[in-house]
């Protein structure tokens, strides 16, 4: 079983509460399909779990079969210096379909971020390492394709798209299994 490396740290983009007794890391590209898919599974899951999850996201754009996931990382983390990463995240895997740059822009506006500085930021050294930093430490831990979840550390080889996963969490707390 492969574990999550490095561990979460300061410069992840984190929902919920440090003292969750699960902690759910997504490893995921924009424009995958896959991760579309995930996206309202995940969203299920916080509603659920409630403070017992702690969610965190990491890029790991396949840029080579996905042509706007990088970009669209960039632009997540772009919009992360301005305090709206959960924002644009949510807007990007809600229009899957629209990641070219001048899209990526009108979600910028959307999200209410200072657009020079915005335009500024998605190129800059800061941003690209941190897209090429996830990527690594997916890299590392093991991940080869998109997405990737690991709960409490370890990597999650389960069934993300059934009700399996929600079971495998549910049991993790010890408790009845929630609905989705």
């Amino acid at each position: 079983m492969s574990r999550l490396h490095p561990p979460l740290g300061p410069g992840d983009h984190v929902l919920g509460p440090p003292a969750a007794r699960i902690t759910l890391v997504e490893y995921g590209d924009y424009e995958c399909s896959y991760c579309g898919e995930a996206y309202p599974i995940v969203k299920e899951l916080q509603r659920q779990l409630g403070d017992d999850l702690r969610f965190a996201f990491r890029n790991f754009p396949l840029a080579q079969a996905h042509p706007h996931a990088a970009r669209a990382a960039q632009a997540a983390e772009a919009a992360g210096l301005q305090g709206k990463f959960w924002e644009m995240h949510d807007l990007l895997y809600e229009n899957q379909d629209k990641l070219d740059d001048r899209h990526l822009r009108q979600f910028a506006g959307r999200s209410g971020l200072d657009l020079e500085r915005f335009d500024r930021d998605v190129d800059s050294d800061g941003v690209l390492a941190k897209v090429r930093s996830d990527f690594l430490s997916g890299a590392r831990s093991g991940v080869n394709g998109t997405p990737t979840f690991f709960v409490n550390g370890e990597r999650y080889d389960g069934n993300w798209a059934s009700r399996e996963f929600l079971a495998d969490l549910a049991a993790i707390l010890g408790g009845a299994q929630p609905s989705i």
